[in-house]
Parts: C-alpha cells; sequence; structure tokens
C-alpha cells in the first residue's frame, strides 16, 4: 500500500515537472516571438540623411513597435489602448497655467475643452477649433493638452479642444459628425466663450488635418452660422485613394507612420477593420474606370513639383478595378472621406489657409496638392514646408531639441495672430 502511494506520488510530481517544463518552453517561446516580432518591425525603418532629431525618432519608434508587437498579441483594441498610454507617457505631462482659464464642456454631447487666456480683454477673442491627431483610433483632449494651453498662451485665442469619438468603436462619419456639431455650436454660441462669431479658425493634424478639411468643406453651405476665418492643415491626410503618390513611396518606411500603417488606420475607420482589402486599397482596386479619369487631373503628379520626386519615385499603374473591393470602400471615393475630389464650387468658397507639409511623411504631397486645389480657385494658401520634417513634428515642438518643430508651431502661431 504504501509502494503504490509513492508510486502515485512521484508519478504526480512527474507530470508537475512535465507541465512546469512545458510552460517554461512556451514563454521562452514567446518571448523568442516578441524580441524577434519587435526587432523585425523596427528594422523596416528607414531614417533619410537630414531628417530632424534622428535619435530621438529612432528611440521612439522602437517603443511604438514594442507596444505594437504587444498588443497584438493581446488584441487590436488593446493595442491602441497601449499606444494611447504610451503617447501620453512619452510625452511631458501639462502644469496648470495661471494665465489660462481651462473648463471641460459639452458641445451637443462632444467632449470639449475650452482654454481662455486669463487676462481679459476690450474686444470679443479669436477661437481656434482643435481637432487632434491620432489616425482616427488614437489620440485625446490630454494628449494635446500642452499644445493647445500653449497656442491659447502664445496667440491670445480661446482655444477648443474637441474630443470626438475614435474608432475602431465608432466607424465612419462619426468623428466627422462631432468636429462639424461641436463647430456649428461655437458659431452660433460663440459670444457665451467671448469669441467673436466671425473670428472662429478650424485647425488639426494629420487626421484632425481631414476632419478640419472636411468640416471646412460642409460649412461652405450652410447660412445659419457664421463662416470661419480661416482653417489650419497640419500635415492633413485628404485623401483615401492614391497611396502611391511620391511621398507614399518614399516615405513609406519612415517612423512614425508608415505607409501600411496609415491604410490600417483607415480602414479601421471607414471598413470595420477589413484588412483583407488593404493590398487592393493601396494599389488602387477600389476605384472605377470613370472616376480614374476624372480624379486624374487632381492626382497627377505633374502637380507636385519636381523637388518632391527626387528620392526613387516610380509612377505607379493603379491594378485592374475590382467591383467587390469598391462595394466595400466606394464611400471613399466621396469628398467627405476625400476632401481633395470635393468640386470647384465647393473649393472657391473655402477660407484663407494655412497648411504645413514635411518632406519626410507619407501625407507631404496630399498636402501639397490640396494646396494646389486651393490656389486653383483662388483662395489665399500659406504653405510652411519642414523641410528636416516627420510626421508628428509638432507634438514634440517642446519634447526634444527639435527646433524644426518649434518653428513649425510659431508660424501656426504667427498664422493665427495674424489671420
Amino acid at each position: 500500500m504504501i509502494h503504490t502511494g509513492c508510486n502515485s506520488e512521484s508519478l504526480s510530481h512527474s507530470v508537475e515537472r512535465m507541465l512546469l517544463l512545458l510552460i517554461e518552453v512556451l514563454l521562452s517561446l514567446y518571448f523568442l516571438y516578441f524580441v524577434v516580432a519587435v526587432y523585425f518591425e523596427s528594422s523596416k525603418a528607414q531614417y533619410p540623411p537630414g531628417i530632424a532629431c534622428h535619435s530621438e525618432l529612432r528611440k521612439l519608434h522602437r517603443l511604438l513597435m514594442f507596444f505594437m508587437v504587444l498588443g497584438n498579441t493581446i488584441g487590436t483594441r488593446s493595442e491602441f489602448i497601449l499606444l494611447n498610454f504610451l503617447a501620453k507617457l512619452f510625452l511631458e505631462k501639462s502644469e496648470n497655467d495661471p494665465e489660462l482659464v481651462t473648463k471641460n464642456f459639452t458641445f451637443e454631447g462632444v467632449h470639449v475643452r475650452v482654454y481662455q487666456p486669463q487676462e481679459s480683454s476690450a474686444r470679443s477673442r479669436k477661437a481656434v477649433l482643435f481637432f487632434h491627431g491620432g489616425g482616427l483610433m488614437i489620440g485625446d483632449i490630454e494628449l494635446y493638452d500642452r499644445l493647445c494651453r500653449y497656442i491659447s498662451k502664445e496667440a491670445g485665442v480661446v482655444v477648443v479642444s474637441v474630443g470626438y469619438r475614435l474608432a475602431p468603436k465608432h466607424q465612419h462619419p462619426a468623428a466627422f459628425e462631432d468636429c462639424l456639431n461641436a463647430t456649428i455650436h461655437l458659431l452660433k454660441n460663440a459670444q457665451d466663450y467671448g469669441v467673436d462669431p466671425s473670428s472662429v479658425i478650424i485647425c488639426g493634424d494629420s487626421a484632425g488635418g481631414h476632419l478640419t478639411a472636411s468640416v471646412s468643406q460642409a460649412l461652405v453651405t450652410r447660412m445659419d452660422v457664421p463662416k470661419p476665418l480661416a482653417q489650419v492643415l497640419i500635415y492633413p491626410s485628404v485623401q483615401f485613394i492614391d497611396f502611391n503618390l511620391p511621398s507614399y513611396q518614399q516615405n513609406q518606411y519612415v517612423p512614425p507612420l508608415f505607409r501600411e500603417r496609415a491604410l490600417f488606420y483607415i480602414l479601421h475607420y471607414v471598413a470595420k477593420g477589413n484588412l483583407s482589402v488593404l493590398k487592393d486599397f493601396q494599389n488602387g482596386s477600389h476605384i472605377p474606370l470613370d472616376l480614374r479619369k476624372k480624379f486624374s487631373k487632381w492626382f497627377s503628379s505633374d502637380n507636385i513639383p519636381d523637388e518632391f520626386k527626387l528620392r526613387g519615385y516610380k509612377p505607379h499603374v493603379m491594378s485592374a478595378f475590382d467591383k467587390n473591393v469598391y462595394e466595400k470602400l466606394k464611400h471613399v471615393l466621396e469628398p467627405l472621406c476625400s476632401p481633395l475630389v470635393a468640386e470647384d464650387s465647393v473649393f472657391r468658397r473655402l477660407p484663407k489657409t494655412y497648411i504645413l507639409t514635411c518632406e519626410f511623411d507619407v501625407l507631404c504631397n496630399d498636402g501639397i496638392l490640396y494646396k494646389k486645389r486651393l490656389e486653383d480657385n483662388g483662395v489665399s494658401v500659406t504653405w510652411h514646408h519642414v523641410k528636416d520634417g516627420f510626421h508628428g513634428i509638432i507634438n514634440f515642438y517642446d519634447q526634444w531639441d527639435c527646433e524644426s518643430g518649434k518653428r513649425a508651431v510659431e508660424g501656426i502661431i504667427s498664422f493665427i495672430r495674424d489671420a
């Protein structure tokens, strides 16, 4: 009896040891996979000669890849939670400024934060509606708090930062609707916030630039609200049609925004994260022949100065039209998703515009093409091109020793003051 018990106990210990060994092997394999995946993703990155803040950008990209791979192993939504956490961890926290009054409000169900200079003004102030970037999936009011405080203080304006709904939980056109509703609310109630209703500027970076362009276009036919004074487009995404423009080719692996990553964000906003169409989307299979002909006059590389085609650009022929892909993505061909293709009658009624582009950014040509369409329709455009800039550079105007980021923000503030 004792002998049998000892055998059972020995067998039990053997099973436990085998299970522990198996767990150790699985953890080791996972760790190996994790390290290899982070290394593989990080190794794709390219840092062209002359790019600003090279060493800091490399460190940031490695951190981004760490959190991206970690998030992917847990789940897509976890990735965005982790990326938001990283962004807030990486950027310095804002400090209360005695020169500003900051309050949270709800405009038509949309969370906003209003920044007002403490010093009294003899007349109503200008206002800046700010739509944050983040690929329509990440970013929030807190992430841009420091920048909005700086703009309000330095330009002497009221800033209204809009916390619009994000994908993947909220699909197109949720973000646009929130930004439009918040804008209309401010235009109708401007005086309640010490703002001159005829002096409201709409502003946004990256995805926020996309929303700025869309909202500005939506307002041209509104007769019940004052017209915006100006729009500020900071390295905007203004089209979901051609992802083989020179800047998309040349900067497809330049951090922090790879071309494939830009498509990833867009598909989570407009196609419920259906990544099976990513390559077809990238190659233009979603565009019917008649629209290819119509759009060609606006997307032609002839509209892009030769200096922006020096780093190995090759003309691209779109893939054959695929009706199935078109059915899933046809709404991206409309101006609400792609403001660049709005009719001339809309462009002619847009307000004066400030556009900032960066040399080492996949979205560089979006801004340049939008600038041309505005100018062709008689709209005044102030263009600031950051020759050593990368996507997201304004977020680091006071974080790194980044003179280009500082100059970019100062240029925006100068335009706002003088508008």
